[in-house]
């Protein structure tokens, strides 16, 4: 399987009524080499000013971003072509991160390379210490900055050292 470490900031709290601003995404490997960076233009007029802020961007900014569309077809792509096997969504907030990427991928593509399910770092670390009150932040190395390239690499780390020092049986 091909992990890929995927992390989005939007402009609300849902897709649709709201707009994903930007994400990126990272195979999972030795050397987090292999990323995919977007900006998506706003697809409805309703936005929540705080929201849209940790983006970093503003409103002005996003209009002139690249449509939908375009982006997830050539994430699509970039997924076929850095995946050697079934590509795996794999985020901090999957929750969040895969309600903004299934909807997109399905909305202006019809489909979604990942399929119909996503994993949880957070809730596979909780696992792996029998601990739900634990967390994983620590283990990043690439400081999260709210540029979702370099969020999804600190979680790939992350995720590197389950394997390497928690010991999971993970095949990347």
């Amino acid at each position: 399987m091909a992990y890929i470490m995927v992390d989005i900031e939007s402009d609300g709290p849902i897709p649709g009524d709201y707009s994903m601003i930007c994400f990126g995404a990272v195979l999972v490997d030795e050397q987090l080499n292999k990323t995919f960076y977007a900006k998506l233009k706003p697809i409805s007029e309703k936005y929540i000013p705080e929201a849209l802020a940790v983006s970093g961007f503003s409103r002005e900014e996003t209009l002139a971003f690249d449509d939908a569309a375009t982006v997830m077809n050539d994430f699509a792509n970039w997924i076929k072509k850095v995946a050697k096997d079934r590509p795996v969504f794999i985020s901090d907030n999957n929750g969040f991160d895969w309600m903004f990427i299934c909807w997109y991928f399905h909305h202006f593509t019809g489909t979604n390379p990942f399929g119909f399910s996503s994993q949880n770092l957070g809730s596979l670390y909780k696992g792996l210490v029998k601990d739900t009150f634990q967390n994983f932040k620590h283990l990043r190395r690439t400081k999260h900055t709210h540029n979702p390239v370099d969020d999804a690499k600190g979680n790939a780390e992350a995720l590197l050292t389950l394997k390497g020092e928690y010991g999971l049986k993970i095949k990347l």
